[in-house]
């Protein structure tokens, strides 16, 4: 597989490297131009060109990729989904949210549920949050100690590495949205009732502890971020920028695989269709 965009380096945690979340701004707008209208414009464009290759890929029935997308309540993870793909046909994609486990997820090992969701060939799969949540939200809140924590870093290190060594590609997203802008959008949410469903209230619990969150997730992300799988820091604060460059990882990586259409089966050359 053919190099990234060595352009979009910038935003990838390094693999074992120290990392700090504040080296990148939540308000970078590096991807976008001076202009709203060409913004869109590109964004559209890069979305027909995935769907282009997105078509190829599942035609192909060979590579797999997987699309994770982790950040705080309200970063945007619903709206990347929706502009990402908005050119998509929906044949070959396919979502997987993960919400608090059932009962039968939690008589599992945590990484059960994710297993299942992984995408098979031909196929690009989008974790809406992920197996991240079983060493974020869980090490936030004491639930998992300091040493189980490390554990979990190591086997999903070894998960990861196992999709990835039997052919999927792993995208990793942290959608990095500032806690300022994070409550100008739930304001939105509770002033304008078509989106006052997405509001959940316990999401100002999580936000009341936010400065916890982001020491979980810088641990995480240096844990976690390997040459086979790393992770992008995405800043999130400007809607658009986030598309663009999430958009601009996702084409890249799928024009690195050098997708071709199936060969045509020399007998269906001899092959008529009658009136």
């Amino acid at each position: 597989m053919a190099n990234l965009d060595k352009s979009l380096d910038r935003y990838k945690v390094k693999s074992n490297n120290k990392f700090s979340l504040k080296s990148i701004a939540p308000s970078d707008k590096s991807e976008r131009s001076d202009s709203k209208a060409n913004d869109l414009l590109t964004l559209e464009k890069l979305a027909t060109e995935i769907n282009a290759l997105q078509d190829i890929l599942h035609a192909q029935a060979k590579h797999k990729v997987l699309l994770i997308l982790q950040g705080m309540d309200a970063s945007g993870k619903d709206g990347t989904v929706k502009h990402v793909f908005s050119e998509c046909d929906p044949l070959g994609i396919r979502l997987a949210s993960f919400k608090a486990p059932s009962a039968e997820e939690l008589a599992h090992d945590y990484l059960w549920r994710v297993h299942q969701q992984v995408p098979k060939k031909g196929e690009i799969v989008i974790f809406n949050r992920s197996h991240y949540e079983d060493v974020l939200i869980v090490k936030v809140h004491d639930w998992i100690d300091e040493a189980e924590c490390k554990r979990r870093y190591a086997q999903i290190n070894d998960f990861e590495r196992m999709l990835t060594e039997t052919g999927t590609i792993i995208i990793k997203c942290f959608l990095h949205i500032s806690k300022e802008e994070q409550k100008g959008r739930m304001l939105e949410r509770l002033e304008d009732p078509t989106k006052t469903w997405k509001f959940n209230p316990n999401d100002l619990n999580e936000r009341a502890i936010w400065s916890k969150y982001m020491v979980a997730y810088e641990n995480a992300l240096q844990a976690t971020s390997t040459n086979e799988a790393p992770w992008y820091v995405i800043p999130a604060d400007s809607k658009t920028n986030r598309n663009l460059l999430i958009s601009k990882i996702l084409l890249n990586t799928l024009q690195s695989l050098n997708l071709a259409y199936p060969p045509v089966p020399p007998e269906y050359h001899t092959i008529t269709v009658e009136d």
